[in-house]
């Protein structure tokens, strides 16, 4: 039966691109501007993430006025009691929630432009329907014969209810997104194509993301 809980549209989300790790296993650049088709990551991610959500926000830690010359609003991490600069995807979840001016809060990363693009639409559907204030993106499982989907930690719709909660986890030296997720009764998303969600960690899989993206015109 369709659900008759009410719908959350999308000028209630607003997007963030998370852009703001080290890029260790890339040599310590700045992922979100590494050139793909010609244009940096997060440009790609911004162009798919836009039409699904209102306001659009970039979480980043360095080259900021690069970022902004993309056209959104940039935020840093927090400085947070005790905790250390690059502190993982939980301390840009804090600083978007922070920074949210709507109810909630759909989180994407930058080293995965091809993300579905029915991501906010699905994620939505899934938390109103089930009254969870996380929603978290999953793909199938990839062991033959196991039922545990591999989840998509960043890929979340967040109630910025939880603003303080990330922000008190993060400040008390949590780190791991699935765990503070877990803490919420979060609803999992399958999305079919694992594909979608191919993100380039290092040189090797960000030439692979070049072959699988056509040059912008």
């Amino acid at each position: 039966m369709p659900s008759s809980a009410p719908a959350i549209p999308p000028e209630h989300i607003t997007g963030l691109i998370l852009a703001g790790g080290q890029g260790t296993r890339m040599g310590g650049v700045d992922k979100g501007l590494q050139l793909l088709g010609g244009q940096p990551l997060a440009w790609h991610c911004a162009q798919r993430l836009q039409p699904q959500v209102g306001p659009l926000l970039i979480n980043a830690n360095r080259h900021l006025d690069t970022y902004r010359a993309l056209g959104y609003p940039v935020v840093a991490d927090l400085s947070l009691p005790d905790t250390e600069a690059y502190a993982g995807p939980l301390a840009g979840f804090a600083a978007g929630l922070a920074a949210c001016q709507t109810p909630w809060l759909l989180t994407v990363a930058c080293d995965t432009p091809h993300f579905p693009q029915d991501l906010s639409q699905r994620l939505a559907q899934a938390a109103a329907a089930q009254d969870c204030p996380i929603a978290m993106a999953c793909t199938p499982p990839e062991e033959p014969g196991s039922e545990r989907p591999v989840l998509q930690p960043t890929f979340c719709l967040i109630h910025t209810s939880l603003a303080d909660s990330v922000r008190q986890y993060v400040g008390g030296g949590g780190r791991k997104l699935r765990q503070w997720a877990a803490q919420h009764g979060q609803c999992l998303v399958q999305f079919d194509d694992a594909q979608a969600f191919y993100n380039a960690n290092t040189p090797d899989e960000l030439a692979r993301l070049q072959d699988m993206t056509p040059p912008h015109k």
